[in-house]
């Protein structure tokens, strides 16, 4: 039987998803087993496994950090916000369907049978499991059948670690608060609190550290530092969203107000003299080396408010000599027509961008897949991909169509000729089989794929950095780059150095060997 650890936190952005990579990595590194579990997570952000089964970004980033392969298991249930009341709900990597929040508060405790086989599927392989829990667990509206912080910790007899941001200020009130609000046997599950993202000279903090063990009854077990790390966060609270510098080399990404993966920029983010921006408004656009559409939960919503706001007029002038880049729900939005027979997002049809000679039908079934294999050749602006290797994966609830025609993307019309179609399909070949698939169109100055982290693979970013970096007649010093699974590895580490330096891990472990009693 597995030893397990829970990380509650006294708010959202906390920083219990941090906090849990942190111990993944830790007790990787000390020979154990390890694997971070999430009974049930609300983001935008999500990944498909080698089986095809969905979950949530964040634990991926915690099972990276683990040195172990990403499973739905470590994130059950994963719910996608469709409107500010609903979400789509998926269960162990498979969508249940979309349910209003007062549905699903009802029906999520007929949901912990799946969360126990989902545990029970991770103990079996590994010697330390860390939950990590969502939100506060001092929700008193919520704690009505609990299956994700107090409930889950008693469901899985864990002992918790209560984290407080003092960052945003009131950590102390944070902290204490919590407790109070806590029942007297959830209390008891406390064992340990957590000052996270401090800034400064810790000795200045140590007497509000010893009133705090002295009124709540509980030792403070870490004062963890504020880290300049570059790793996956959550999609609520980003703060890369803030980001108004521009670099030398300047991206611009769309943020519609559903839009989902952005991580599929992650890797750009790493390179020196690459600005990757958020754009909500005509007026932060500006003049980019390429703008990016990236993922939605509700492409025609997003597409109209785009629409509505001048953007979609203002990326439609500028791709005359801007490269436009779209991934899945960007990739639609750029077509001729989306339609919606089936009323998966709102139903009805739209007339698309029309920068991409393509059509779009919503389908009811998802489409789950991973990716792997070799660009085929490429024309216009970023023929210099051509014949890169490409790895990532596919989640969408549509079939893109070449020319104007609705068909399956792997299956999807390739052009006869290429000197009479004003667009061409991209090719992708599977570098195990030799198959080939179609997963994108581009023409002229505008690109579309399914394929979410098509950047991540090999020198993928640096190349099209490089492409971008010639068009506008600059120079990149790319002579310290690395891989940007290097880079992810470098930063897990330096998470991990810095967890441990700063909490009392003989505490820790002490917790985990009682909690096995």
């Amino acid at each position: 039987m597995a030893k397990v650890i829970m990380v509650q936190g006294t708010m959202s952005n906390a920083g219990k998803s941090l906090i849990v990579a942190g111990l993944c990595r830790i007790f990787r590194r000390d020979g154990y087993r390890v694997a971070p579990f999430k009974s049930q997570n609300m983001a935008l952000n999500s990944f498909i496994t080698k089986e095809g089964l969905e979950m949530g970004r964040a634990q991926v980033m915690q099972a990276e950090a683990a040195g172990v392969e990403p499973v739905a298991a470590m994130n059950p249930i994963l719910l996608k916000p469709t409107t500010h009341v609903g979400s789509q709900v998926i269960v162990n990597g498979e969508v249940l369907g979309n349910m209003s929040a007062r549905d699903y508060f009802a029906y999520k405790k007929q949901l912990i049978p799946e969360i126990k086989k989902a545990f029970r599927e991770l103990e079996k392989d590994n010697d330390i499991i860390v939950i990590e829990g969502a939100g506060s667990p001092a929700e008193i509206n919520l704690r009505e059948n609990d299956i994700v912080n107090m409930g889950l910790a008693e469901l899985l007899d864990a002992p918790v670690l209560l984290v407080g941001d003092i960052d945003r200020g009131g950590v102390f009130a944070q902290l204490l608060g919590t407790l109070m609000l806590l029942e007297k046997t959830e209390k008891e599950r406390v064992k340990g609190l957590i000052i996270n993202k401090f800034r400064g000279d810790k000795t200045i903090l140590d007497p509000g550290v010893v009133m705090l063990e002295e009124r709540g009854h509980v030792p403070v077990v870490g004062v963890v530092p504020y880290m300049e790390l570059s790793i996956d966060d959550e999609d609520s609270l980003s703060s890369r969203f803030d980001r108004r510098e521009e670099g030398l080399i300047d991206i611009a990404v769309i943020r519609y107000p559903r839009i989902s993966n952005f991580t599929d920029l992650s890797v750009l983010e790493q390179i020196g003299q690459v600005s990757v921006r958020y754009v909500d408004s005509v007026r932060d656009l500006h003049h980019p080396d390429m703008i990016v559409l990236p993922g939605s939960k509700n492409t025609m919503a997003d597409l109209k408010w785009m629409r509505e706001n001048g953007l979609e007029a203002l990326i439609k002038k500028k791709a005359q000599d801007t490269i436009v880049f779209g991934i899945c729900g960007g990739y639609q939005m750029l077509g001729e027509t989306i339609s919606d027979p089936y009323q998966v997002e709102s139903g009805g049809s739209m007339k698309g961008m029309g920068l991409l000679p393509a059509a779009t039908e919503l389908k009811q079934e998802k489409t789950r897949t991973q990716v792997t294999g070799t660009f085929g050749e490429i024309s216009g602006a970023l023929s210099g991909l051509s014949g890169k290797s490409v790895r990532g994966y596919e989640i969408h609830m549509g079939s893109t169509g070449y020319g104007g025609s609705i068909a399956d993307s792997e299956n999807v019309r390739q052009p006869e000729s290429r000197s009479d179609e004003k667009g061409y399909v991209c090719r992708i070949q599977n570098e195990a089989d030799g198959s080939v698939k179609y997963d994108g169109i581009f023409s002229g100055n505008v690109y579309g794929t399914y394929v979410h982290g098509i950047f991540d693979e090999g020198t993928l970013a640096e190349t099209l950095v490089g492409i971008l970096a010639a068009r506008k007649g600059v120079a990149l010093d790319t002579g310290q780059m690395i891989s940007y699974g290097q880079f992810k590895q470098m930063q897990y580490d330096k998470l991990a150095d810095g967890v441990r330096k700063s909490m009392d891990m003989e505490a820790v472990y002490a917790m985990l060997r009682e909690a096995a009693i």
